[in-house]
This record gives C-alpha cells, sequence and structure tokens, in this order.
C-alpha cells in the first residue's frame, strides 16, 4: 500500500473505470503532487469494471444514453490499443414487439450521426443475419439494427491502462485502504476530509465512483433512503433509493474461433431478444414462453464465448444485501443452473452450431451484483457542497467517457450531457422513457 496523504484537492474513492477516468482526465489540470488522490480499498478492477462483460455499445432508447454512450465510444476510439478495445460493432436483434422502439433508436443514431445500419421485416433479417452467419436460425426476427462502432475491449487492461495514463501525469493512486466515513465542517453542508483505516486525508472534493458500493457511501454521507417521484399525472410517491440486481453471465468453453463470421471475420457482439418459445437444448422442455434476450461475444481471455442474459432482482432490502465479498469470491450470490440451461439453449436457438454444447459451459469471472436507481439509469450529480456522485446504475463500464464530463463539471464547466441524470429528476418527474426490452436498462 502507498502512504495515505494528509491532503489532497480531490479525492476520489474507487479504483474502477469511473474512478480512474475521471481521475485522468483532472489529472490534465491539477498536475502537483497529490493535487488528486484515489482510494481503492483492495487493488484497481477489483469490483464491478473488473468482472464486466466489456461490451461497448449505444444501443439505448432513451435519446439522453444513446448521446452520453456515443460520447463514451469516442473515448475508446481514441486510444484503442492502450484500452484492448475491439471495434467490432453491435447488433441488436429483435421481434417485432420491439420493432417500433428499435425503429427510433436507428433513427435517432442517424440524427446524432452514429454510424448504423437498419434492417426491418422477417425475411430481410434472416438474409442479413444468414449472410454474416450461415448456420443463424432464429425465427421471428423482424428488426436488426447495425451498430457499426461499439463492440467490447479487455475489462481489467482497459482500467490498467486508465491507471497508468493517472499515475503518468501524478495522480496517486493508494491500493488497501478503506473509506469509513466522512468527515464534515462546522456547517455540515461540506466534506472537509474522508475518514479511512489508515487515517484522514482533508480535501477540498470529493468524488464517489464506487460501482455496487455506492450505498454505502449513500449512507455514509445520510443522504435519503428514498426518492420521491412525480408521475405523468402530477403525482408522487416514495420508492426506496436503491434496488440490487444479479447479473448472470458465464462462457461457453468452445475453440477461440468457434464465433467468427462465415468470411473469417471477427463477429459484432450479438443481441438477441426473443418472444419466440425458448426450449432447453438438453431436455427439449420449455424454458419459457415470454420475452427473454441475451448476448454473447469471443471471450476476452479467448476461452470461448461469453455472455449473459437479463439479471434477476435480489428480493432483500437494499441495506440488508452484503456485497462483500464480491464477483465469484460471494458464496450468497452466484450463476444459477438455471442461467447455464436458458443462455446455452438461447445460443443454440440463435446459431446451429451452439446445438449440443450445453455441457462446455462454465462458471466465468463476470457478473456480480449491481446497485440499481429507482429508475435503473444513472445519477451524475453533487450533494452536500463538495461531494460529486456516480451512482452508475450497473451500466458503468462501457461509459468511459463519463470521467471526463465529470472532471469539466468539478472545473466549472455544467455538461450538457450529464444533466439529464440528476438526482432532481425523480421530482421533477423528468423520467427517461422505458422501452419493451426485457433488460430494466435498454
Amino acid at each position: 500500500m502507498s502512504t495515505l496523504p494528509k491532503k489532497a484537492k480531490v479525492v476520489i474513492i474507487g479504483g474502477g473505470i469511473h474512478g480512474l477516468s475521471t481521475a485522468w482526465k483532472l489529472s490534465e489540470t491539477y498536475k502537483n503532487e497529490n493535487d488528486i488522490v484515489v482510494l481503492e480499498k483492495k487493488d484497481i478492477a477489483a469490483g464491478a469494471s473488473g468482472i464486466a462483460c466489456g461490451v461497448v455499445r449505444n444501443n439505448y432508447f432513451q435519446p439522453a444514453m444513446r448521446e452520453l454512450m456515443a460520447h463514451s465510444v469516442s473515448v475508446w476510439e481514441s486510444d484503442p490499443k492502450a484500452f484492448k478495445y475491439n471495434s467490432v460493432g453491435y447488433l441488436q436483434i429483435s421481434p417485432e414487439v420491439m420493432h417500433e422502439d428499435v425503429a427510433s433508436i436507428a433513427k435517432q443514431q442517424k440524427a446524432i450521426g452514429y454510424d448504423s445500419e437498419f434492417i426491418e421485416g422477417e425475411a430481410d433479417c434472416m438474409k442479413y443475419m444468414k449472410n454474416m452467419f450461415g448456420d443463424w436460425q432464429a425465427q421471428g426476427i423482424t428488426s436488426v439494427l447495425h451498430e457499426k462502432k461499439g463492440g467490447y475491449a479487455f475489462n481489467k487492461d482497459s482500467i490498467k491502462a486508465l491507471e497508468e495514463k493517472s499515475t503518468s501525469n501524478g495522480v496517486k493512486v493508494v491500493k488497501g485502504v478503506t473509506v469509513t466515513g466522512f468527515k464534515r465542517g462546522s456547517n455540515s453542508k461540506a466534506v472537509t476530509g474522508v475518514e479511512t483505516d489508515k487515517g484522514i486525508i482533508e480535501c477540498d472534493q470529493v468524488v464517489v465512483g464506487a460501482g455496487p458500493w455506492v450505498r454505502d457511501f449513500w449512507n455514509m454521507l445520510e443522504l435519503p433512503k428514498t426518492a420521491k417521484i412525480k408521475d405523468k399525472d402530477g403525482k408522487f410517491h416514495e420508492t426506496e433509493m436503491w434496488k440490487y440486481w444479479m447479473l448472470q453471465e458465464g462462457v461457453i468453453g468452445v475453440d477461440e474461433d468457434f464465433l467468427k463470421m462465415d468470411n473469417g471475420g471477427q463477429p459484432p457482439v450479438i443481441h438477441v431478444d426473443s418472444t419466440a418459445p425458448l426450449y432447453s437444448d438438453k431436455t427439449k422442455k420449455l424454458i419459457t414462453d415470454k420475452i427473454w434476450g441475451i448476448y454473447y461475444k469471443p471471450d476476452i481471455e479467448g476461452l470461448g464465448v461469453q455472455g449473459g442474459t437479463s439479471p434477476y432482482i435480489v428480493d432483500k432490502h437494499f441495506d440488508k444485501v452484503n456485497v462483500d465479498p464480491y464477483g465469484i469470491e460471494s458464496p450468497e450470490f452466484q450463476t444459477t443452473e438455471e442461467f447455464n440451461d436458458m443462455w446455452c439453449s438461447a445460443l443454440a436457438h440463435c446459431q446451429k452450431r451452439f446445438e449440443g454444447k450445453s455441457d462446455l459451459y462454465r462458471k466465468g469471472p463476470s457478473g456480480g451484483l449491481g446497485c440499481m436507481t429507482p429508475d435503473s439509469f444513472p445519477i451524475f450529480d453533487k450533494f452536500l457542497e463538495n461531494v460529486y456522485m456516480i451512482a452508475d446504475a450497473n451500466h458503468g463500464y462501457k461509459m468511459i467517457g463519463v470521467g471526463e464530463l465529470v472532471a469539466k463539471e468539478i472545473l466549472g464547466t455544467e455538461s450538457d450531457l450529464l444533466k439529464p441524470f440528476r438526482f432532481n429528476r425523480y421530482e421533477k418527474g423528468e423520467l427517461h422513457p422505458t422501452s419493451n426490452s426485457p433488460f430494466p436498462w435498454s
């Protein structure tokens, strides 16, 4: 562990995608030693950023999310070699119930200059997919949105690159230190220091970018346990501030070239939503006759095909959920056998090459708990007088561009891209639109 400084201009909590991208961009202005200190209780990429599937996409029904993601894609593209970013594109493959939603996404992607191709109609969609994959066999697909940008990155490598970009500019990353509380000023409206198990570090500004641990820092700051939400009729209701979801992801241990396209090229990230009945590839029994969705891509470790499906809600009050130990070390939150059967069967439903491969499934170092906001979209906002909260609602890893925008806001320039994600949107009734996707964040 590095020595904990006694003072800093900015203390950033969390050594993942948000903490380190903010540190990197702030370090372009704050260049003195110990101006910026990042506190990480274990090691960089030890949380959600380190086990993220690594998908980078623009495919969102919400205009504000699309614009923010387009900015983030540009940051990925700024140094693909360092970030281990694979710009292979992204396919959103959908049934008729989602046609209108996806058509809207395609139209607005075009309006913001984000390169994509939209295919409509079941016959044309089948032809388009078979031109890439001769074994494509998913039925009932009536739209394909092919983003030519986006793709996936190697999660731990990209976080390491952010650390190197930050520390080369003088950022101090202190590992193995746990934040235990905050020191308040005389008027209690500002934080004057961050309390840790290694001592107190005085500071002018705090940034919290702690992923699924955001709940703990929210509680330390004594922020509200509920959110007051104004509905479209002007009526208010209160809901719990946080909800935990368990993301289920895994790997099929096939050859690293197993997923290549017929022309030998690397495939786009594939996301399929379907209303077709899904049957087990093993038992042939019905798994579900409701809408389902999966995503998949080459495994970043070259060990096969990696992906997942929609998460499930953790049925506990948010203060009762044990975030630690996290990920594959958690004794409580792991992928299930039902996920194995569902995901592998869905792969076989889509492409013939996956038939009979479910025995090759193995748990991968991905998935994990996500801490969701009341509407499942991020909160980027200042609390008290000098605490900036990045609550990413598990959209985090792909949003590498948020750090740059947060850094600018800390330096005094408000970001139009972040304004739709303020906390007061709930009370003002300025909520993001929701789609027909089976995923809570699409």
